[in-house]
């Protein structure tokens, strides 16, 4: 709960609504399976997402907009249900994410819900708390959670936090069609023993990597990965995209693992920038597809539009 709900909570005001938001992440850094069986992801938190704005009516049904959001409608009910609040109100939320791409675009949304609920009916926010809220819903991405973490997705768990990078942009071509990621998380990867130790290895890469915003070193983790996920979700343009990645001096590829995207990583940061982003830009519009381009999030790791409850 934010500072100024909080107090009026202690001063016994009640707050009729409030209004919260949530990042999206592009894809993932980098996803695999650790040496125990756990299915981990690493997020990578972007300058899109979700708002939410939810009113509470003591007397009238629970609704959600857009109607087709019932899953924050479910975790509204089930948060109006521990809070023992009759009634139910009004739910609106309003995403910049595309659905079924790999933007994180409905942990989003459960995300943004779970904030703006919880600061009208006097409930914990806090991430841990936000995660035992999701996790009877769906596998989520770990946007509860400022910054870049390594997240147990199936399981709803946080796992660690590696910290920020300098800004950095994504130009992704999107190859079409939706991605359902809860039919696609209960598919059993059969992930050699090997390529388990293979992904833990990453992870401490990776992490090294944040640390020192070592942005070629994160480049060469998020290519890894990507090659790597080429036998389970398939990519067609990753090889177009590894090319390019070499001939314009980009960081390496990315991609949506549980999605439909992939693309190029670039330091946003550096000399030149904007012409090799218009660059990238030009050669990603010769594949087939449909680009878009991605910013990372702040170094907060929030999203424009601050909790806040009236």
């Amino acid at each position: 709960m934010t500072e100024p709900a909080l107090v009026a909570r202690r001063a016994g005001v009640d707050l009729n609504e409030g209004t919260a938001a949530a990042c999206g992440t592009f894809g993932e850094l980098l996803q695999g399976v650790l040496p125990d069986g756990t299915d981990f992801l690493v997020t990578f938190p972007i300058t899109r997402g979700t708002r939410a704005w939810f009113r509470y009516d003591r007397v009238g049904p629970l609704r959600v907009y857009p109607a087709h959001k019932t899953k924050s409608l479910r975790l509204a009910r089930s948060m109006l249900d521990a809070r023992c609040a009759s009634g139910g109100g009004s739910l609106v939320l309003d995403s910049d994410l595309l659905i079924g791409k790999g933007l994180a675009s409905s942990s989003a949304d459960l995300v943004a819900t779970a904030r703006a609920v919880g600061t009208v009916l006097g409930l914990d926010t806090s991430p841990a708390t936000v995660e035992d809220w999701l996790r009877p819903i769906e596998p989520t991405d770990g946007v509860m959670h400022p910054g870049i973490v390594v997240f147990e997705h199936r399981a709803v768990r946080f796992r660690a936090r590696l910290g920020t990078l300098p800004p950095t942009t994504v130009v992704a071509v999107d190859e079409g069609g939706r991605l359902d990621t809860v039919a696609y998380n209960r598919r059993d990867r059969r992930v050699p023993p090997v390529l388990r130790a293979g992904y833990a290895h990453l992870v401490d890469d990776l992490a090294a990597a944040v640390r020192d915003s070592d942005l070629q070193g994160v480049g060469a983790v998020a290519t890894r990965s990507a090659r790597l996920n080429q036998r389970w979700l398939p990519k067609h343009n990753l090889d177009a995209l590894l090319r390019m990645a070499d001939d314009l001096g980009a960081l390496g590829v990315m991609c949506a693992h549980s999605g439909t995207m992939a693309g190029v990583l670039l330091d946003a940061t550096a000399p030149g920038h904007r012409d090799t982003l218009a660059a990238v830009k030009a050669a990603c519009a010769r594949l087939p597809g449909t680009v878009s381009v991605y910013r990372s999030a702040t170094p907060s790791g929030a999203f424009p539009g601050s909790t806040h409850a009236s």
